[in-house]
């Protein structure tokens, strides 16, 4: 066989073998072969025995480093070809399988609640919290110390009531300058600590912004009453007639404290509007200059830090321009003597046209903070619309626009007698005029009510708890009613402890925090504090109630851990199931979980309810998951005989493949919000139940 050497990149080895010379490039070769200065001359043939078939399979076999021209060769070999593109499509197949699952996943899946609906706020009168310097008055640093507290409620959101610069005529509501704190609280680097130590504990703070006035002290007030330009209508205005040496008013509007809401001003000679005390005069929002300005107070603090605002006194922003007389609610009565507040219906100084308009200016200010991931800025206005629910349930927004991500619900707090009854309308009041989709929220105190022990009585005390933390939504705690702290005696309370006008009948609820049994329940080292502490702080205080285990706090810590434990609590139906003169009862369920929670909460006297009569398919046992009585939980009860005392209340827990909200009797008394279900298989929420 002759083979042209020039052509074959192999030789032949001295035992007669092949090898592969693949890796050498032909122009090595061609300089080789051109060089005949150098080399002898080669032989351009050779005969050798070689078997063909041996040296084909030889040249077809596939090696390690084969070049680009050989590689080629293989590829396109059908068992090569099939290969490569079976798993090609199969790559494809299950990355389109992966994309779609997710894709899935993401769209069946719930919202996850945001920071403001899953943990309780607690509310804080800064005050009265803790003293750090020894002056008798609580602060910002005091608030500080005091953030373990917070966490060992198993809370994640503060609510620290207004800290700006004042007089403190109306206990710190009318702002002196709003971009300042209050050096009775601290200074700005106080509170950029604060705001610090709370994110650095996973916590989120909100603060009050009162936009409607200004103390009289302001500097916007000072130079409007000089009419200094564009300050000269940042308040409302107007002239007033002189008759017998006294001041005649516009009209017979009267402030929320009682008397005239005009009040003369010497220096600039006319008479200015004030909804509340004379020393907090009304801005005027007609001005948009003044409505900026708010708005700029808001980038202010969020940019601080704040995740959030409560706004209250939002639905006295605006007022009639025509200035006609408010109606009599009594018609008979003579104008000359209406002096109070409720005397008058207020048609034309709350609630105006335009009022929603600027509560959503805010709402979009606080947007443009609120678009980095996981920082969403929270905003509630504090309005207590009392007998209106329509008109509170406004402050949710539309569908398309949203304003406030709830108003607070003072109804478990305006309530005017306690019962079963009395109970289940304050709750449904609120659910069935909720729009749907949005989330309620709950308080059963603040600080402008009494203590829940003084209002309805110490042996309420849990079970008001067990009632705020087990209903769907937010709950919202006021300082004190996780230990039940009480009202001090208003005779302990005089002009000596506080300059606050006519919000001096607040005080009582606004005692110091009673931390422990030393003097002055551990709120301050000084000799007094600017309140004084009530007299029974050495049995209620949070050192010893930490210490027992059937204590209010034990129990308001066991109530947190379940809510944002359980998933029926945390965002599940609510269904009414029974009331009566004593008791309140509903359930917690989610679909997809057969573990249902039953609330049975006595608000009256003693009593026996027969649930097995009032739920179909009610199972015959149940068990106590948490009971007021502590010594009662982990019992089992027979659901036909429900015994309750006075003040008692039963988380019980048991199974059922027929929950409460699936039961045609029951329609029309289940609520949810954020609704989701279960899905035992994957261990996941979804939405399309």
């Amino acid at each position: 066989v002759e083979v042209e050497a020039r052509s074959l990149p192999m030789e032949l080895s001295e035992k007669g073998g092949i090898q592969n010379n693949g890796f050498l490039q032909n122009e090595d070769f061609e300089d080789k072969e051109m060089d005949n200065s150098s080399q002898e001359e080669i032989p351009k043939t050779c005969s050798v025995d070689v078997d063909p078939m041996a040296v084909e399979e030889t040249l077809l076999k596939p090696y390690a480093g084969m070049p680009k021209e050989v590689l080629l060769q293989f590829s396109s070999q059908a068992c090569y070809r099939v290969t490569r593109e079976v798993l090609f499509w199969l790559v494809i197949a299950g990355s389109v399988v992966l994309v779609g699952a997710t894709i899935a996943i993401i769209a069946l899946s719930p919202k996850c609640l945001d920071w403001w609906q899953a943990s309780p706020i607690y509310q804080i009168y800064p005050r009265s919290f803790k003293d750090s310097n020894m002056d008798g008055n609580g602060d910002l640093k005091g608030i500080q110390e005091k953030l373990d507290h917070i966490t060992y409620l198993n809370i994640k959101t503060i609510w620290i009531t207004s800290f700006f610069k004042s007089p403190l005529k109306d206990l710190g509501y009318g702002a002196e300058d709003f971009y300042d704190i209050d050096p009775i609280f601290g200074s700005m680097t106080d509170f950029e600590n604060l705001i610090a130590a709370i994110h650095d504990k996973g916590l989120k703070i909100i603060m009050d912004l009162i936009p409607n006035h200004t103390s009289d002290k302001h500097r916007w007030f000072q130079l409007s009453r000089n009419r200094t330009g564009k300050y000269t209508d940042y308040y409302i205005w107007q002239d007033c007639r002189q008759a017998a040496g006294s001041v005649i008013p516009p009209n017979n509007w009267v402030s929320v404290f009682g008397n005239s809401s005009w009040q003369f001003d010497d220096v600039r000679k006319q008479c200015y509007f004030h909804q509340f005390g004379k020393e907090q005069p009304d801005l005027n929002f007609r001005n948009p200059a003044v409505q900026q300005e708010i708005r700029d107070i808001i980038k202010f603090w969020l940019g601080k830090g704040v995740d959030g605002f409560s706004f209250g006194a939002v639905k006295f922003l605006l007022e009639a321009t025509h200035l006609r007389d408010e109606p009599p609610v009594n018609k008979s009565q003579n104008g000359v003597i209406i002096t109070a507040y409720f005397q008058l219906y207020h048609d034309y100084t709350t609630t105006q046209v335009g009022l929603h308009d600027i509560i959503r200016s805010f709402r979009h200010t606080m947007d443009e903070f609120s678009r980095e991931p996981g920082r969403y800025r929270f905003m509630g206005s504090g309005d207590d619309e009392k007998e209106d629910i329509e008109a509170t349930m406004m402050y949710y927004g539309t569908t398309l626009i949203q304003e406030a991500d709830f108003p607070f619900n003072f109804n478990l707090i305006n309530m005017k007698n306690l019962s079963g009854n009395s109970i289940f309308e304050a709750v449904n009041s609120w659910m069935k005029n909720m729009p749907a989709g949005k989330w309620p929220n709950w308080a059963v105190g603040s600080p402008n009510a009494a203590r829940i022990s003084t209002r309805i009585g110490k042996e309420y005390v849990n079970v008001m708890n067990m009632l705020l933390l087990t209903l769907p939504g937010t709950p919202v705690t006021y300082y004190g009613e996780e230990i039940g702290m009480e009202n001090i005696a208003s005779e302990n309370v005089s002009e000596e402890h506080v300059n606050s006008g006519p919000v001096f009948a607040t005080l009582p609820e606004k005692s110091p925090m009673q931390w422990d049994g030393d003097v002055n329940a551990g709120f301050t080292e000084s000799n007094s504090s600017w309140l004084p502490v009530n007299s029974n702080y050495q049995s209620i205080n949070v050192e010893i109630q930490s210490s027992w285990s059937n204590s209010t706090l034990t129990l308001y810590r066991a109530l947190t851990l379940l809510r944002n434990n359980e998933l029926p609590l945390n965002r599940g139906w609510m269904c009414h199931v029974w009331n009566d003169s004593n008791v309140f009862v509903y359930v917690r369920e989610l679909d997809g979980l057969d573990r249902v929670f039953m609330m049975v909460l006595n608000f009256g006297q003693e009593s026996t309810t027969d649930l097995q009569a009032i739920v179909p398919n009610l199972p015959s046992e149940a068990v106590i998951r948490l009971s007021t009585h502590f010594s009662n939980a982990g019992k089992v009860v027979n659901t036909k005989l429900i015994k309750t005392e006075m003040g008692e209340g039963l988380v019980l827990e048991y199974n059922t493949a027929k929950p409460v909200h699936t039961v045609e009797a029951f329609q029309g008394k289940c609520f949810v919000a954020e609704k989701a279900c279960y899905s035992k298989a994957l261990n996941l929420l979804y939405t399309n139940c």
